[in-house]
């Protein structure tokens, strides 16, 4: 790159700023890094300054990112080289861009508003690069750029800014309908900006967007789907728009025509709008604002932050349509915590109320109500939440004594909205309002509604459309205890703060217990009894690290305290990276490091009480889930290469954490699972259980999913899937894990697994240790084995696998294994194996497995049990049987016996009797009966004379004649069983005598002789 020779500087600066403003230090650092690189290029051509700089970047990772972002900040302040910096950036960056994209992520967040012009201009123009190369990560930069768009700001440079993200969107098309998000995210953002682009001046820029999220509509309709309910609302407001006015007839007439998957506008308004959404239309600099009144100024010394807020964004006329976006943001987003819900922070409900009384149009006015009352309309407890709807029925109830009016306009829109919103649907949105209200009384946002709905300040027209609309919540049962509790509250509050018992009810999942007695309630008591013990949970003892921060240098020690006053997640985040630093600072001393992990295992001893695993499991919740200052030091872990010498310092650090608070391992384990920056990282924990004082990658396991197990059910059966597939060699080789498992998971849980394990995520048995852990469950709880057992059918497994634990199997230990098995058994075709074993069982007359499954087999795969039978007699009266007793059967039971066989043959015999089963006639278990006949003592043929018998009448049909069967073969009485067709007789004993040779000698009892045909054949 050859700089200008005029100027060793680039032109301008990056950030406007006075004499009065501190050095900004990230502008500080990208312009050493533009020097880093014009001093590597000044006087050089072209190509040699691109060979210097391929240099300087291969010396390591710190030229790489000074390299780098002096050629991106050359990019923003200099124009007339930016092409030349983009190219050599593309050229050089070894990361994909992912240093460059964090600073543009990070100027579009805290710095946008303080861009000169030109770094303005350059960065949109850098923005539409990168979306022009598809390099990884630019659509969230460009959703990030997007939020900058204000809604009802009409100054040139927000024109300017949504004109030219427009453009960019309808440039790269092809590369915008890849990523989902985004387009549902560019959707939502120019349905809500083209309300304010409606003068005539500004008619072209409204057609651009119209055009391009009609497109998108009816392209892409269930990518746009996914923003749920607040898609209806946004297209409400721009129906009029002709273009869009053909899509809302398609959308209430023809909902296929936009999607097969669609089935109509009901889809779209039960389903909630993520918060991604509701949050993309507030400015970085407004969200800020917001957030911090709601969780640092006091009630009561709010008015000079929100004079500053009107002055800043809703002094215009043209803004006041940005008041719907900020109630769906407070409703939708803003969900303080129990803690501050206690406090004497700004309510949500102040805010909203301010923004609804300073409101100056009437449309806009109107608006505002809706985005208050929205989610009430299809309001449904298992998948809305009651932080949604409290802002709307506590400014209603704290609005009646100092602004009535505003109550009774807010309770008149919720009535009229239930037959206007949509008529087709009125009975679906009173049930929603009706749900709300109901909800709002089960977690006790209000103890009763009377005194609200039927309220005296409230004429009269209004209260009796009241009544008839809601008479349920229009009866108190104690009016004068109600009213004389509200006063009383309201006295003892001595300061600006309003009525504060609504503070103390529970927000999500009921945190607090009412403060107010209330008489006459029978189900006081059993409330505040129910609810204490999570209040204590709550008010817990404050982190003393008192013995622990006077051993630390002072600089850590700053920061540990810093970290215990810090008093929301992002503070401490911030804090907790800045301790991750020093440690990994070359002068920290090693010695500290267990003072350290004792000081960070008090002060996040809160994090690790409760569940883990969020309620909804989504790529958003899972996010927020990890977002923990321990989450810090997994995070930076991730991040790093296993030779970096830091890596085994922050090992070291977990493992002495690990000692002070054993469940780290398992929050480990989760955020592995859990977090995109750990995606693939899953073989860190072996790092980290090697580095522990266990030092063994088994026994480590298994204690933390020990601890999971003891702690939190869902988030074990949520590590599942990942743990057996990313350590085999650990779970799969013994039943130590199963049994944890099985030991405390319900059905449904069981059920999931199963599917897991068919769609192929989960393997929990494999063929070299399957049946060994099955032998270790049989002592276990029936539910226990049960589940192992339908975790096992779940896999493909060969039950010739598993057959030898029949071996093991007592009728009277092992009933939940015999019957998983009878059940198995019988799907099954049998197998030699299969049928030695199951004859192998002893013979008990209390124990039908084996003739259970023995004639289940007779009726449906009779040919083949036939074959094996027969192969397992003549094989077993072969050996020799001077010492086998009918006794000895029994003492072992993996040696099959000719006994056996013939006993469960007769039982058999004895449970087919009177039945058309014909599984005895068959010729090879006559001819194998015949065969052991011959050679049988006297003994067993008398207690099996039954079963010989139909040897015998076998025997007795070959011995005919040859001549008299072919002549009479419809006359003779053993024809009548069908062993063999007439025509095939000769064939079939021929073969028969000829597989047996001389084995077959003369039965004693029979006198007559052997026709000379089957004799020769024999021969």
């Amino acid at each position: 790159m050859e700089p200008s020779s005029a100027k060793a500087k680039p032109q301008g600066r990056l950030l406007v700023s006075t004499s009065l403003d501190a050095k900004d230090e990230l502008e500080e650092k990208l312009e050493r890094c533009v020097g880093i690189v014009q001093s590597l290029t000044n006087g050089l051509s072209e190509r040699e300054a691109n060979d210097a700089l391929t240099a300087n970047v291969c010396k390591g990772q710190q030229q790489h990112e000074d390299v780098c972002l002096g050629l991106f900040c050359l990019v923003l302040t200099d124009p007339s080289q930016a092409q030349r910096s983009y190219r050599d950036l593309t050229l050089l960056s070894r990361d994909g861009m992912n240093g460059v994209l964090v600073k543009i992520n990070q100027i579009l967040m805290e710095k946008f508003l303080k861009l000169q012009d030109v770094s303005r201009t350059q960065l949109v123009w850098l923005v539409r690069e990168l979306v022009k190369s598809g390099v990884m990560g630019a659509d969230g930069v460009l959703m990030t750029l997007m939020k900058q768009i204000a809604g009802g700001d009409m100054s040139s440079k927000n024109l300017w800014l949504a004109e030219n993200v427009l453009d960019v969107l309808l440039d790269q098309k092809e590369w915008l309908v890849k990523s989902a998000m985004l387009v549902a995210m560019a959707v939502y953002t120019y349905l809500r900006l083209m309300v304010d682009h409606g003068t005539t001046a500004l008619l072209v820029l409204r057609q651009k967007e119209v055009d391009f999220c009609i497109s998108m509509l009816r392209e892409r309709f269930m990518d746009c789907a996914v923003i749920g309910r607040d898609l209806v609302r946004l297209l409400q407001n721009v129906a009029r728009i002709p273009e869009m006015e053909l899509l809302w007839k398609d959308l209430l007439h023809n909902p296929a025509a936009l999607s097969p998957q669609f089935t109509g506008l009901l889809q779209l308004l039960t389903a909630r709008t993520s918060r991604k959404f509701l949050a993309c239309r507030l400015t970085p600099d407004m969200e800020t604002k917001l957030l911090f009144m709601t969780s640092r100024v006091r009630f009561g010394q709010q008015k000079r932050y929100q004079e500053w807020f009107q002055r800043q964004y809703l002094s215009t006329a043209e803004s006041q349509s940005l008041r719907c976006d900020l109630i769906r943001y407070i409703c939708g987003v803003v969900h303080p915590s129990n803690e501050v819900l206690s406090s004497d922070i700004l309510p949500r409900w102040a805010i909203i109320g301010w923004l609804l009384t300073t409101c100056t149009s009437n449309v806009a006015a109107s608006n505002a109500k809706l985005a208050l009352f929205y989610d009430w309309l299809f309001f449904s407890p298992e998948k809305d939440s009651i932080m949604n709807i409290e802002p709307a029925i506590l400014v209603m109830h704290h609005s009646m004594k100092p602004h009535p009016a505003i109550t009774a306009t807010l309770l008149d829109f919720m009535c009229r909205i239930i037959p206007h919103f949509f008529p087709p649907l009125e009975s679906q949105v009173r049930q929603g309002v009706f749900n709300s209200l109901t909800f709002i009384m089960e977690k006790r946002v209000l103890a009763h509604l009377a005194p609200l709905f039927d309220n005296p300040k409230l004429d009269r027209e209004l209260r009796s459309m009241l009544r008839e609309r809601f008479p349920e919540f229009c009866t108190s049962p104690s009016p004068p205890t109600e009213v004389k509790m509200e006063e009383s509250v309201t006295m003892e509050m001595d300061n600006n703060v309003l009525d504060k018992e609504e503070g103390c009810y529970d927000a999500t999942e009921a945190a607090f217990s009412d403060d107010e007695e209330e008489v006459n309630n029978k189900g006081k008591k059993q409330r505040e009894f129910r609810f204490q013990p999570i209040k204590e949970e709550i008010i817990e003892e404050p982190a003393d690290i008192t013995p622990f921060q006077d051993q630390l240098e002072d600089v850590m020690k700053d920061k540990v305290l810093q970290l215990q006053k810090a008093s929301d997640a992002e503070n401490q985040c911030e804090v907790m990276q800045d301790i991750v630093d020093l440690i990994l600072e070359d002068d920290f001393d090693p010695e500290q490091m267990s003072t350290l992990a004792s000081c960070l295992a008090e002060l996040f001893k809160g994090h690790f009480r409760g569940d883990v695993l969020p309620d909804e499991i989504t790529e958003e919740s899972l996010e927020e889930s990890v977002c923990k200052p321990v989450c810090l030091v997994f995070r930076n872990l991730c991040t790093m290469q296993e030779d970096n010498s830091g890596f085994s310092v922050l090992l070291d650090m977990l493992a002495e954490l690990y000692q002070k608070q054993p469940k780290i391992g398992y929050h480990l384990l989760y955020y592995l699972k859990a977090s995109k920056a750990a995606m693939g990282k899953m073989s860190l924990y072996e790092s980290f259980a090697q580095a522990t004082a266990l030092g063994d990658l088994h026994t480590c396991l298994m204690m933390d999913m020990k601890a999971c197990q003891e702690d939190d059910v869902r988030l074990l059966c949520y590590l599942t899937p990942s743990i057996y597939s990313q350590f085999p060699d650990e779970t799969l080789r013994s039943g130590e894990l199963l049994n944890m498992i099985v030991a405390v998971i319900d059905s449904t849980q069981l059920q999931e697994l199963m599917c897991h394990v068919m769609m192929g995520n989960l393997v929990m048995f494999r063929k070299d240790s399957v049946l060994n852990i099955l032998i270790q469950s049989l002592d276990w709880e029936t539910f226990e084995q049960y589940s192992t057992w339908q975790l096992f059918l779940a896999h493909s497994i060969a039950m010739e696998t598993i057959i030898p634990i029949l071996h093991h199997l007592k009728y009277k230990e092992h009933p939940e294994a015999l019957s998983c098995l009878l059940l198995q058994l019988r799907r099954e075709k049998p197998s030699e194996d299969m049928v030695k074993m199951v004859l192998s069982r002893p013979c008990n007359h209390d124990d039908q497995f084996t003739t259970s499954i023995l004639r289940h087999w007779a009726a449906k795969q009779d040919d083949a049990l036939g074959e094996h039978i027969k192969t397992q007699l003549i094989k077993n009266n072969n050996q020799p049987r001077k010492r086998q007793s009918l006794r000895s059967s029994s003492s072992k039971l993996a040696q099959l016996t000719l006994e056996q066989i013939l006993e469960h043959l007769d039982n058999l015999r004895l449970s087919l009797t009177h039945t058309k089963n014909s599984f005895f006639s068959q010729t090879p278990i006559l001819q194998a009966l015949q065969h052991v006949q011959a050679s049988c003592d006297e003994a067993h043929k008398m207690r099996y004379s039954d079963l010989f018998s139909l040897a015998e009448e076998y025997e007795d049909f070959q011995s005919k004649p040859l001549k008299s069967r072919r002549k009479a073969p419809a006359s003779s009485p053993r024809s009548r069983k069908g062993a063999a067709p007439p025509a095939t007789e000769e064939d079939s004993v021929s073969s028969s005598a000829s597989e047996e040779e001389d084995s077959k000698p003369k039965a004693p009892k029979r006198k007559r002789k052997c026709s000379s045909a089957v004799g020769s054949d024999s021969d």
